[in-house]
């Protein structure tokens, strides 16, 4: 039986259609994908992401045990309340999640990871954390909204004066770009998984259904499982399960960026894996496709390039570019054009630099 969060009932109500989503069930549409997905791209959506799982790190070894356990140096947070994104690797530099990592105060954190992969992450960060003197402690029973659109801020901060107070609100405004407040207990971070502006929003069960609710109230668009999959695919952000898992390093599938080498020092989990390809000539590049030729693109496509195959990790339909794009595992080398099989036959794509929309701007060609 698949897993419910505090607002199925809220859901069902709206008209969702109903799915199952790494055991919960979560709604996939309210009526129309599509329009779902132009509303959070122009004005705002709010998407229930309840599903993700939370876990609190605390005690004088917190931030020790995160150096070790993730690759990405939460250090880099200095003494600011944000938010770090970064990968859990295995010990062959696999990635095992991706994942955002909050300072919330001294010695306190929150680890926000996928929710297919909740059981291996605790599991490891168990593992590691008989090493530190931390405490870590599973989240259940919260509801986690991400407001997202060029409204989202404004609509927002409004409800959030109304829900949970002007003191809120006023810290709510206020946050820059992954950075986080935890005013009154309630985390908000100026995050998202779509290329527009907006926030995310951590509230017990009984505020979450009033802020939700509220937002519904004050014009925000429900937004399912579809359009958060088509938005963060023309933002360009990778989904765990397609574009990474854990039989790549974040070397090859475009997430180097997200590892700190230094200082050299800092021997966090998979380091040794990942310092043996760190410079291998042979490292994948990860690009985007936008379909030129009749067709959808779809994960698991084979692509054929002049310096020889790749594959598509992410594909579907662009409501944005009115055209079908994908992310894709490609050769290194100079190349703007490719083919991607489809039905047994060779479909011609542009390659481009990914995002493909950004802030609902086109920033790619899709003729």
């Amino acid at each position: 039986m698949s897993q419910a969060t505090p607002l199925r009932d809220a859901h069902r109500a709206l008209g969702a259609r109903m799915v199952d989503f790494a055991g919960w069930e979560l709604p996939l549409h309210y009526g129309s994908q599509v329009s779902e997905h132009h509303a959070a791209r122009a004005a705002a959506g709010v998407f229930d992401v309840s599903h993700l799982a939370l876990t609190e790190v605390s005690g004088r070894g917190a931030r020790a045990f995160l150096r070790r356990l993730l690759a990405n140096d939460i250090d880099r947070l200095g003494e600011r309340m944000a938010g770090l994104y970064t990968c859990m690797l295995e010990e062959s530099g696999c990635v095992l999640d991706d994942l955002i990592a909050y300072r919330l105060a001294n010695d306190h954190y929150r680890v926000v990871s996928n929710a297919a992969t909740a059981e291996p992450v605790r599991a490891q960060m168990r593992g590691v954390a008989r090493a530190f003197p931390v405490r870590l402690q599973a989240q259940e029973g919260h509801v986690t909204l991400a407001v997202q659109g060029p409204q989202a801020m404004e609509l927002g901060t409004a409800v959030a004066g109304s829900v949970i107070g002007p003191r809120y609100a006023a810290a709510l405004a206020a946050l820059k770009t992954f950075n986080a407040t935890n005013e009154q207990g309630i985390l908000s971070a100026r995050t998202g998984y779509t290329g527009e502006d907006g926030f995310e929003i951590y509230l017990d069960a009984a505020m979450g259904r009033a802020f939700w609710q509220a937002l519904i109230d004050a014009g925000a668009a429900p937004c399912g499982l579809g359009a958060r999959d088509t938005l963060r695919m023309e933002a360009g952000l990778s989904l765990y399960g397609q574009d990474m898992d854990a039989t790549v390093t974040p070397l090859h599938c475009g997430l180097k960026w997200t590892v700190a080498m230094d200082p050299p020092q800092r021997n966090f989990v998979g380091r040794r894996a990942l310092e043996a390809v760190w410079e291998d000539p042979q490292l994948p590049s990860c690009r985007g496709l936008v379909l030129k030729g009749r067709g959808i693109l779809r994960a698991g496509q084979q692509v054929l390039t002049p310096y020889g195959e790749g594959m598509v990790t992410s594909g579907g339909y662009s409501p944005t570019m009115s055209a079908s794009i994908g992310l894709a595992r490609l050769p290194k080398g100079r190349y703007a054009e490719c083919e991607v099989e489809i039905r047994g036959a060779g479909v011609p794509c542009a390659v481009v630099k990914p995002p493909f929309v950004r802030r609902n701007r086109i920033l790619v060609d899709s003729e």
